[in-house]
Parts: structure tokens; C-alpha cells; sequence
């Protein structure tokens, strides 16, 4: 019995040594505070075009708004929500969320359309009105140049990086 106490206590202590060995772990060195991901536009700052068009004097107008403002078009009153484009690396699409307001047949003001209005595509999501016509040009937004998954082609590595280079020939 003492012997088996012993060597509990031996197989105790091989299996302490090798971790009482080993110094303590050094403090992990702080991650470098990553630089703020550069964003597209905030929506208060884009900027979004959209034609008009009475039918009955047919006066055009093109109306410039950012998200949040609202303009009155004759009797139209048109709030512009949002809007959206995709950056110049992809295929063109441009969208902007509107809502137009009108008169109603008892002149009270009525929602007349709330939805997406597309550049690329107006029969998509269209605003179908007797005396208005009304479409999406452009909404003009930022986009950052480079990413986080950007690659960048033909640019040389960093010299401390590279292999350090000798005229002298190697020695057998």
C-alpha cells in the first residue's frame, strides 16, 4: 500500500514537471486598434436626382434631394427616403426608396405611392399617376478605394521581406 501511495505520488510529480518548468507566459502583446473600415457614403450625405414630369402642362423638372428632405411638384408632395447605387466596379444598379403624397378626390392629402424606384429598370416599380410622372436619374454616393479583401496587383513587396541577395559565390 505505501507503494502504491509512492508511485501515485511519483506519477504525480513527473506529470507536474514539465509545467512547473516552463516559464510563465508572457502578457500577449496588444492588437493593433484597427483603422476604421471605410465605409460608402452615410445616407445623409448622398445625393439623389429624380425627374418629374406633369403631363397636363407638361412642364419636366429634374428635383435634387438627399434622404430625409421633401419638395413639393405641383400638387405632389415627394420625401425622398434613401437611396442606393452599387460601387463603379459592379454592374449599374440605382435605387431610391420615395414617397409621394397627393390629393385625395375629397382634397385631402393621400399616400400615392410608397416603394423603390429603379434608374436602370422604371417599369420594374413604377409610380402610376393620371397627371404625374415621376423616375429615378442617379443617386451619387462614395466609395472607399481599397478594402479589407483588396488585392492590389503589381505593387513590390516590402524590401525588409525580401531575400537578401550576394554577388560572392557560395562556398562548398
Amino acid at each position: 500500500m505505501i507503494r502504491r501511495a509512492a508511485r501515485a505520488a511519483l506519477g504525480m510529480v513527473l506529470l507536474a514537471a514539465p509545467a512547473a518548468a516552463q516559464p510563465a507566459p508572457a502578457p500577449a502583446p496588444a492588437a493593433p486598434k484597427a483603422a476604421p473600415a471605410k465605409l460608402p457614403t452615410p445616407n445623409a450625405e448622398r445625393v439623389l436626382v429624380i425627374g418629374v414630369l406633369d403631363k397636363v402642362s407638361s412642364e419636366t423638372r429634374d428635383l435634387t434631394l438627399k434622404p430625409g428632405e421633401t419638395v413639393q411638384f405641383g400638387k405632389l408632395r415627394i420625401a425622398a427616403r434613401t437611396c442606393e447605387a452599387s460601387p463603379p466596379w459592379q454592374r449599374p444598379h440605382t435605387g431610391a426608396f420615395l414617397q409621394i403624397d397627393g390629393p385625395a378626390r375629397d382634397n385631402t392629402m393621400k399616400r400615392l405611392f410608397s416603394g423603390w424606384l429603379f434608374a436602370e429598370s422604371p417599369s420594374l416599380n413604377s409610380f402610376d399617376n393620371e397627371r404625374y410622372d415621376v423616375w429615378l436619374r442617379s443617386c451619387a454616393m462614395r466609395f472607399p478605394e481599397t478594402g479589407p479583401r483588396t488585392i492590389v496587383v503589381g505593387k513590390s513587396a516590402p524590401a525588409a521581406a525580401a531575400a537578401p541577395t550576394s554577388s560572392a559565390p557560395a562556398e562548398n
